[in-house]
């Protein structure tokens, strides 16, 4: 059975970081795996 394309992305799991576990925004040009609290990168 195919499944709707569409719906495979949008049923995938959410991106973790790989040192805290916590959920990551992803972003498109990303594929970085740790989240900026962990890299130590600050909000302008």
């Amino acid at each position: 059975m195919l499944v709707n394309l569409t719906e495979f992305f949008r049923n995938l799991p959410g991106k973790q970081c790989a040192e805290c576990g916590k959920e990551i925004e992803e972003q498109h040009e990303c594929y970085g795996n740790t989240c900026s609290n962990c890299m130590n990168v600050q909000d302008l």
